[in-house]
């Protein structure tokens, strides 16, 4: 082979490498159901992964903050959090677990915000603050609040209440106002969480026939509002990127990201 034809073979392939899509990280605050008929103890996994394809599993520090909002009040549980090991099917990262014991009827609005993450392949710093709502006995209370996080994505549908094939709306908000146009990554929970074994489940609920379904992107409008249609039953996370008021940590760039958690059903 030819020199020149040799050099022009690798600069294609490095193209080729540098368009392949990055697997998109989402923080995850995961229980199994959202809709309950009454108030129980629940379990609480805080995992930071990548959903779909249950892949690479980062190393979370301990949280900056951990609270959850009941018929408007606050409370603080950063000190339940326990660490555990998370394993993926590729390897195992840092991860917490807790308890909470529901009361009465009503929405819990669990947020995190977890410590900047250093993404070294990127050479920059990630924090996506999470919410996710669990509902009792269908009373609604909370969760089309504003909890007043940097970066936060208020519901305008009822994340805990939707039917397969209903469209899931939300505002997305940067330090309180609406952010237009912005990026927002979507993916499915593909793989179930056991939570006994602080696992993924290896078996695949679905198979993407290209990397664009894996992750997918959407934008918000000029008023920050987006819509998507939920195609299968189970949880679907909701990433806007880099919408949150803090742009650098250490000296480096930070993305300061909104996530919020939906969970859809099937009719049966």
């Amino acid at each position: 082979m030819k020199k020149s034809a040799c050099i022009l073979m690798l600069a294609g392939f490095a193209m080729m490498m540098l368009a392949a899509p990055a697997m998109a990280h989402f923080q995850m605050v995961y229980t199994p159901e959202s809709a309950l008929g009454k108030a129980r103890t629940i379990g609480l996994e805080l995992v930071f992964t990548h959903p779909f394809e249950a892949g690479h599993t980062m190393d979370m520090e301990k949280p900056e903050q951990f609270f959850v909002v009941r018929k408007g009040r606050k409370t603080d549980l950063l000190d339940t959090l326990k660490p555990i090991t998370w394993k993926s099917l590729t390897n195992s990262g840092a991860a917490y677990e807790t308890t909470y014991s529901l009361r009465g009827m009503g929405d819990n609005v669990f947020c995190l915000v977890p410590a900047p993450y250093y993404e070294k392949e990127e050479d920059v710093y990630i924090q996506q603050i999470t919410k996710m709502v669990v509902n009792t006995a269908g009373f609604p209370t909370d969760w089309d609040n504003e909890i007043g996080l940097p970066a936060e994505i208020i519901p305008l549908d009822k994340p805990y209440g939707l039917w397969t094939g209903n469209v899931f709306r939300g505002v997305v908000k940067g330090g309180g106002k609406p952010v237009p146009n912005a990026e927002i990554e979507v993916e499915y929970l593909n793989h179930e969480p056991v939570s006994a074994d602080n696992a993924f489940a290896a078996k695949a609920e679905v198979e993407a026939p290209q990397d664009a379904f894996v992750t997918m992107t959407i934008k918000a409008n000029v008023n920050g509002e987006f819509a998507f249609g939920i195609p299968r039953a189970g949880w679907w996370g909701f990433c806007a990127l880099g919408v949150g008021p803090d742009s650098g940590h250490k000296g480096k760039e930070l993305s300061q990201d909104a996530v919020i958690w939906v969970q859809a059903r099937d009719m049966k």
